[in-house]
Order: structure tokens, then sequence, then C-alpha cells
């Protein structure tokens, strides 16, 4: 699942992976967890600001599903656009 979010002038591309390898490729339930991928260019531009970011929950979890990865990641994406771009 792929999504591209407009921010303050940034495009925020979010990418959602399966996390095979969190401890031996399933979460404690048994089913397979999601990381985000965070790209963050000036909008319209092909090259990335900085290198992609993978993000998961807190404490280095992956999220449980793609819908929270998904939004995860653009948030995460938000706020290092707010903290580095318009402080």
């Amino acid at each position: 699942m792929n999504c591209t979010y407009q921010y303050q002038g940034f495009d925020i591309e979010v990418a959602v992976e399966a996390d095979l390898n969190w401890r031996g490729g399933r979460t404690a339930t048994g089913e397979v967890g999601y990381v985000a991928v965070v790209r963050i260019c000036k909008a319209g531009a092909a090259v990335a600001v900085f290198s992609p970011l993978r993000f998961g929950e807190s404490q280095g979890k992956p999220f449980l599903s793609e819908a929270d990865a998904l939004m995860g990641g653009y948030s995460a994406g938000r706020r290092i656009v707010d903290d580095l771009f318009h402080s």
C-alpha cells in the first residue's frame, strides 16, 4: 500500500511493508506486523529531502495493520516537516 500526501509545501510519500523480520517473522499473536517507509520531498520534486525513514509503533514494535502503518507514517512525516522546516 502506497500513498502520497501534500503538506506545507512537501510531498509525504508513505509506503507500507510487511515486517517479516520482527522477532522471527511473527508478532506475539502469530500475525505479520507492518512498518511505514516515509520519504519527504519538496512538492513536485523527484529527489527526497533525505533518505527514506522506517517507522513502527512505540518500543520498536511493528504496526498491527496496514491502515495503522499508513496513518502512523503520515503523522510522523508531518511532525518531521513541522519540526525541521517550519520551526
